[in-house]
């Protein structure tokens, strides 16, 4: 049992490395194989994310009002990520808006040059995540803080559910290109899942059937769309769909509200 919960624990710490800039053990044992068994544990990264999120703006609204408050806490996110997903997210809309065939969108997205398509995307996301968590901090000051570590965790659970229902896609299947998590077990979806009811329980009933409901929607639409632009998904398209899915509950609930 030990030595089962300690590869759990390792396999944990690479998904944690993977996703954000927190420091692990340098001895942690690395494989592909452990790496594809860590999108499991992608959900309880996003749990950690939106904690860090959700300390600073707690700790910034009592300082300043709740807008600037929901800026350090989007802030905080990104440094915490190193604009892991966001990045993502610029990267199709460049290779979506840019290209014609497959082939030409996935040599755009691999291009590190950020693009108007990418830009405008990702200007649009942000503040739409800005004005849709200050409108919510304005009715209800503290719930932002709740809503942060729920979304960074579901939206992460969207985006990872992914690899298990479409193949995964690259320009050139010799070419070098940044490891990940490209395989899914119906056991890791199943760890996925699992996160995302218990984080669900959260929220009042009719709220979390309402975001289940709209991300649900939001991370089918997503991965039709990235099938029919380039017959799969990447690691791209599943930051894509992180920042997507993300926005979409905070929507969800401020509708709500």
């Amino acid at each position: 049992m030990s030595t089962s919960l300690k590869r759990q624990w390792q396999i944990f710490l690479i998904a944690l490395a993977f996703f954000t800039r927190i420091p692990i053990p340098a001895d942690t044992p690395y494989s592909a194989k452990r790496l594809n068994q860590a999108n499991r544990y992608f959900g309880v990264v996003g749990i950690i994310v939106g904690i860090v999120s959700a300390v600073v703006y707690l700790l910034a609204v009592a300082l300043f009002p709740p807008a600037i408050a929901v800026a350090l806490a989007m802030i905080s996110s990104l440094l915490v990520t190193g604009a892991f997903h966001e990045d993502g997210l610029a990267d199709v809309f460049d290779g979506f808006g840019g290209g014609w065939e497959p082939e030409q969108k996935l040599e755009i997205m691999k291009d590190s040059r950020l693009g108007t398509y990418g830009a405008a995307a990702l200007i649009m996301a942000l503040g739409m995540k800005w004005l849709t968590l200050a409108a919510i901090a304005e009715a209800e000051p503290f719930l932002p803080a709740l809503m942060l570590v729920v979304m960074h965790s579901l939206s992460r659970i969207c985006a990872a559910s992914l690899i298990f229902s479409y193949p995964y896609v690259r320009a050139d299947q010799n070419s070098k290109v940044k490891p990940l998590a490209n395989q899914q077990s119906q056991q890791d979806l199943w760890v996925l899942i699992a996160t995302g009811l218990i984080i669900l329980f959260l929220l009042p009933i009719n709220v979390a059937l309402a975001v289940t409901l709209v991300i649900t929607a939001a991370r089918f639409l997503c991965g039709k769309w990235f099938e029919q632009q380039l017959g799969g998904y990447t690691g791209d398209c599943l930051g894509a769909t992180q920042q997507i899915t993300e926005l979409a509950g905070y929507m969800t609930l401020l509708a709500l509200l």
